[in-house]
């Protein structure tokens, strides 16, 4: 299973940007991580394609389905048992996703019902993507 973090813009953070590939580096463990930081204004962005076909496109969006982080590894083990190749999260930025690359998604989940600046909101996603191997694993991190 490969997992892709499409974000809408640079996590310019360097302590948020350090968070992050410490988690993905953890993820890598259990999945192939692909990081895409895009562009809607430039061109090139468009010549190639968001995600694989077949690819299970999830959006963060406040109003999106919440999760116990139980919840979210067995709806992670579903996705891969079920024979997901791609799972891809679109993480936006301040102002969300535009509605044409929104649409894309045919989930939606929420980290949180408080809001969560983008930057921190990609490092919880991280962050509980590994959580989620790692229960799946049995390794002793989620205790």
């Amino acid at each position: 299973m490969t997992i892709r973090f499409l974000m809408l813009g640079k996590t310019r953070r360097p302590e948020m940007r350090a968070l992050f590939e410490d988690y993905a580096a953890r993820i890598a463990r259990y999945a192939k991580v692909e990081l895409t930081e895009w562009r809607p204004a430039g061109s090139s962005a468009r010549r190639k394609p968001l995600a694989e076909p077949g690819a299970v496109i999830v959006l963060l969006d406040a109003a999106g389905r919440q999760f116990t982080s139980p919840e979210f590894a067995r709806w992670v083990a579903g996705l891969r048992d079920r024979g997901a190749r791609e799972l891809v999260f679109l993480c936006g930025g301040a102002e969300g996703f535009p509605p044409e690359i929104r649409a894309l998604a045919k989930q939606a989940i929420s980290l949180s019902p408080m809001t969560l600046p983008h930057e921190l909101a990609r490092v919880v996603l991280a962050e509980q993507i590994y959580r989620a191997f790692a229960i799946l694993a049995g390794h002793p991190y989620p205790r």
